[in-house]
């Protein structure tokens, strides 16, 4: 852990206790009336004996419920596209992807953020993921953090979030201060504001200005929201991130052009991904790669454009990485 991130830590520590100092701690009594009106916290009798069934007949309760998922992520798949071309458009313009959530939210959101790099080729800065509570909270629960919106407002600050940047609040119960202030904070400062969660008419979704409520129903395990929410979640960051990465020219038809080859295996991914967009054999593959420093995207655009190393360069640089805008330049 580097020294920016012990700091970080400590400063979450002290939002441990920040609760009975400042006030803030919501009264139990109004907090549980408050979670037994949300989908995602509803008590299902009819699954009160499932610990007395046979594993099998578990599994295949789990695998049923599962199944339900997708179909509600389908109905919103309006807002989702919607709060994706909005993303593009100011990634387009250089900002930020910034996820923002606590317990399991905030660990897909770090999960979904830590794959764009080899994925995608962006800087590790492009695409971010926020946990309340720091780096610490992805594996041990900080007490305090997530019931906090000024430390979502100071996460955000010291990103030096500006107003072509991204925030995606991400909450289940759609009621975490967490994330709420996430949205709120990054709104106030003109950025970009999706809120995700998994109940209807909850307050992160009214925050944000892009809401999407995929609505799940209850969970298998009362209250549990890392199964079916956590599922949906995770669907519609997939849909956020790869959809926006698509706009901004990151792939080649369905091919990851942008594949950063940091192992062995991504190194003959990337060369079977030339091959499947160009058809050249393994010489002129090799040949390719070299003239570009192994940017499959460059590479292929040597290939199908029949231009040097260094124009491919060029040429997708004048394109903004736009490999298909770029080819059109080169055989024009």
């Amino acid at each position: 852990m580097t020294t920016q991130d012990q700091a970080k830590d400590q400063r979450h520590d002290e939002y441990q206790r920040h609760d009975a100092a400042a006030g803030h701690r919501e009264d139990y009594a109004e907090l549980r009336a408050q979670l037994a009106t949300l989908t995602t916290e509803a008590f299902r009798p009819e699954l009160a004996d499932i610990d007395r069934l046979p594993t099998a007949e578990i599994a295949a309760i789990m695998n049923g419920e599962d199944v339900t998922v997708p179909a509600a992520v389908a109905e919103q798949l309006p807002a989702i596209a919607a709060a994706i071309d909005a993303t593009a458009e100011r990634m387009a313009r250089g900002g930020r992807l910034v996820y923002a959530g606590a317990g399991t939210a905030g660990r897909l959101g770090v999960l979904d953020a830590s794959e764009c790099p080899p994925t995608f080729n962006t800087d590790p800065s492009q695409v971010v993921g926020l946990i309340a509570g720091g780096p610490s909270a992805m594996v041990k629960a900080v007490e305090g953090a997530e019931d906090s919106r000024q430390l979502a407002a100071e996460d955000l600050d010291a990103l030096g979030l500006a107003d072509c940047d991204t925030v995606v609040g991400i909450s289940a119960s759609g009621r975490t201060p967490y994330a709420i202030g996430a949205v709120e904070h990054a709104r106030r400062l003109g950025a970009l504001t999706i809120g995700l969660s998994c109940n209807a008419d909850s307050e992160l979704a009214a925050a944000a200005e892009h809401g999407i409520e995929v609505v799940v129903g209850p969970e298998l395990l009362t209250g549990s929201t890392r199964l079916k929410s956590g599922t949906a979640q995770k669907l519609v960051l997939n849909m956020i991130s790869t959809i926006t990465m698509i706009r901004l020219g990151k792939t080649y038809g369905n091919l990851m052009v942008d594949v950063r080859a940091s192992n062995e295996k991504l190194r003959a991914r990337s060369r079977r991904i030339v091959a499947l967009a160009t058809g050249a054999d393994d010489a002129e593959i090799e040949a390719a790669l070299a003239a570009t420093d192994g940017e499959v995207k460059n590479a292929i655009l040597v290939i199908l454009g029949g231009v040097r190393g260094d124009t491919a360069a060029e040429l997708l640089t004048r394109t903004g990485g736009h490999l298909r805008a770029a080819l059109q330049a080169a055989v024009s």
